[in-house]
């Protein structure tokens, strides 16, 4: 029997899902946070994508975005350890200095 001659049935396809607001905002401000927004980026971005990713994963979903969200919320945590490894590194150094000047090193 050839495939061609089968009877096609035509269902109707479920509208699409709006795309969440809050997974756009996650993405802006997680890339916002590489460089103009450091601190404030990351805070958002990781805040509005968890808030994005109960919509999306809600069932019945309320708004598609949920892969937008993930990037979101991963480069938030990306900008978390970046800053937190700048944090340690800068206490190094300052530690460092410290104990080259208590050992008279510059004397």
């Amino acid at each position: 029997m050839d495939p061609s001659n089968q009877p096609v049935s035509y269902e109707p396809q479920p509208p699409a899902l709006p795309t969440s607001t809050l997974a756009i905002v996650s993405l802006v401000t997680a890339l916002l946070g590489f460089g103009v927004l450091p601190v404030i980026g990351t805070i958002a971005a990781l805040i509005t994508g968890y808030m994005a990713r109960q919509e999306t994963r809600a069932i019945p979903p309320k708004a598609s975005g949920d892969g937008m969200a993930t990037a979101g919320i991963i480069m938030g945590w990306i900008q978390v350890g970046l800053g937190a490894l700048g944090i340690c590194c800068f206490i190094g150094w300052f530690v460092f200095v410290i104990g080259l000047g208590a050992s008279g090193v510059n004397q």
